[in-house]
């Protein structure tokens, strides 16, 4: 079918794809290694190779949770929901190059039909919830996505936002439903009882209320990650970047280039949805002003710093964006400022760092380490391959 077609497959697309790269992403989307270049214990298959390092993962979450106290376990929760929702935004905006102002209104469709669905009296399984917050946030980000799809660069932010200014004002018209300003109380979902007996086993300590929200934000990021890992190293991916790198050679190429877009937006949708879901069974309150424009800026500059295109850079720049004012603050108490201005410090500093890795690291901290890292192994097998070239004239 020539809609899904593959740049791999496609002298014309391929050269799209590797003769223009975009600089910012460059790095985020270099590909791994050969595994049959030089001795490797890794398996040669990514689909296995992203499962030990999911397991690999997960253990050390567990050994994070349970080395920290509950005020740490509830900030990595609040990471969860962050960097969930930010890898999908890398992928839409490093991938396939659209940029949206709207995953902040995608967030707030999830985390609201969470906090409804939880409300009933015999409330459905938690995983049943967070897959039913994933649809709702997937149609909406569909529907966008279509309408949106001949939209680039400025137009299509205007679009999304509009969506974040818009669709949080939905619960205050609809205030009988949603709760109006005062949002959404969410009652938050019971351990169940082999939670008790794993962090017995595993630790010792007790099973709190936040530790369970902290493990179902890290197994909801862990799921995410590996599922989009996986996404953006197939055919998909590679269609995404040369979408994203020459429009014209990919649509020579066969590829429809709206339906791909649409493909980006749903991802990324459901990205949203599945974060807005964490956020509400975290924060325990589904409100408008907890999902305005700032917090679609904040997901965009998150994975600006870490990286675009790169899932570790997200996830680097969410936890940036969530341990850096509280340490900002607390430095400034220190240093005999009052709350409130020690408070106010912690977003200058945050927009001073976002200043300076756009003038210094434009590719981001993970694109531009990657970036260096390519540059160097190039230049040691140019070296090589003159040194091989001399000893044969020789």
């Amino acid at each position: 079918m020539s809609d899904l077609q593959s740049p791999a497959s496609t002298g014309t697309a391929g050269k799209a794809s590797d003769d223009a790269p975009v600089k910012a992403t460059a790095g985020g989307d270099a590909p791994s290694a050969p595994a049959t270049t030089g001795r490797s214990f890794l398996p040669q298959s990514t689909l296995l190779r992203h499962l030990l390092v999911l397991v690999v993962c997960a253990v050390l979450a567990v050994a994070i949770l349970e080395l920290t106290s509950p005020f740490q376990n509830s900030q990595l929760a609040t990471l969860t929901y962050y960097a969930i929702a930010a890898g999908g935004l890398t992928v839409l905006t490093g991938m396939n190059g659209q940029i949206s102002l709207g995953h902040g209104a995608l967030m707030a469709a999830g985390a609201y039909t969470t906090a409804l669905l939880l409300d009933a009296e015999e409330p459905l399984p938690l995983p049943v919830i967070l897959l039913a917050a994933i649809v709702v946030a997937t149609a909406i980000g569909a529907l966008v996505g279509v309408a949106a799809a001949r939209l680039h660069g400025p137009y299509l932010a205007g679009a999304t936002l509009a969506l974040a200014v818009g669709l949080p004002g939905l619960a205050i018209y609809f205030h009988d439903i949603f709760g109006g300003e005062q949002g959404m109380r969410v009652r938050a979902p019971q351990a169940p009882e082999w939670f008790d007996g794993f962090i017995s086993a595993v630790s010792g300590n007790n099973a709190s209320s936040t530790k369970w929200l902290a493990y179902v934000g890290a197994i909801c990021l862990l799921i995410t990650y590996f599922f989009l890992a996986n996404l953006v190293r197939s055919r998909i991916g590679r269609t995404w970047r040369a979408v994203r790198d020459q429009e014209v050679a990919a649509e020579l190429a066969g590829i429809n280039l709206g339906a791909w877009r649409v493909l980006a937006f749903v991802v990324s949708a459901a990205a949203a949805g599945l974060a807005g879901g964490v956020l509400a069974i975290v924060v325990r309150l589904a409100a408008p002003s907890g999902f305005t424009i700032v917090l679609s800026l904040a997901l965009l500059t998150a994975i600006v710093i870490g990286g675009l295109g790169s899932l570790t850079g997200a996830l680097l720049g969410s936890a940036l964006l969530v341990f850096l004012p509280p340490f900002v603050t607390n430095l400034g108490g220190d240093f005999g400022l009052s709350q409130t201005e020690a408070a106010q410090l912690a977003p200058f500093v945050y927009g001073v760092v976002l200043i300076v890795v756009m003038i210094f690291v434009p590719a981001g901290f993970v694109g531009t380490i990657r970036l260096r890292w390519m540059t160097r192994k190039a230049k040691r097998a140019m070296a090589q391959a003159g040194a091989d070239g001399a000893s044969s004239r020789g």
